[in-house]
């Protein structure tokens, strides 16, 4: 039985959210906020909560921001149900699939995560579920991030101008498997997928 270019699409999407939430509710209720694991002397498990969008950048008031990011969902939901529907090729429509389960991944914080658990603090861990109720209202949560790459450490020299004496750690940015699957999925798109994803929005062109 052959199964369909759809099927596959859902089982990449089920696959990433069911990842990314259970990993995200381990660290939200057995870690303090800013505590950490050492994987390797490279790779650590860091426990930050993220109030704007990917990387920390702020870009407008959090209300709009999670509506913002509920609607960019459902267009990628329709574009990703016209390619299948229409026979594009099953690697591109992985890349798609993968960028669409970031997105819902993170959304799921935004909209639910101010209500289902309590306060994260350096000295306390979330509950979930709490009597007393969430630390904010719907669409006001935060997301939750825990992968921290600090391939290396070091000071700037005094004489570069600005930063000079201040320290600098490559890779600083701290995200999740919702981030990474974002990231993984346009990188594909842009690394194979150019020509298809104009295509695309040709009425019709059709790749099998």
């Amino acid at each position: 039985m052959k199964i369909s270019k759809g099927f596959w699409a859902f089982l990449v999407i089920l696959l990433i959210l069911a990842a990314d939430q259970l990993l995200k509710i381990w660290v939200k209720t057995h870690m303090t906020i800013d505590q950490r694991f050492e994987i390797t002397e490279w790779f650590y498990i860091r426990f930050v909560e993220n109030d704007g969008m990917a990387m920390g950048i702020q870009v407008m008031g959090k209300f709009f921001l999670s509506l913002f990011r509920i609607i960019a969902s459902f267009l990628i939901a329709y574009y990703l149900y016209l390619i299948v529907k229409r026979g594009f090729k099953m690697g591109y429509i992985v890349c798609i699939a993968l960028i669409f389960a970031g997105a819902v991944g993170n959304i799921i914080d935004c909209i639910f995560y101010g209500e289902i658990f309590s306060e994260s603090t350096q000295t306390q861990l979330a509950v979930l579920f709490p009597p007393e109720g969430g630390y904010q209202t719907w669409l006001h949560g935060r997301v939750v991030d825990m992968f921290y790459f600090p391939l290396f450490e070091m000071t700037w020299p005094s004489w570069v101008p600005k930063v000079g004496g201040t320290p600098f750690v490559f890779f600083s940015y701290i995200f999740n498997i919702a981030d990474a699957s974002i990231s993984v999925g346009i990188a594909i798109l842009f690394l194979f997928y150019r020509k298809t994803f104009s295509l695309s929005f040709e009425r019709k062109a059709v790749e099998n």
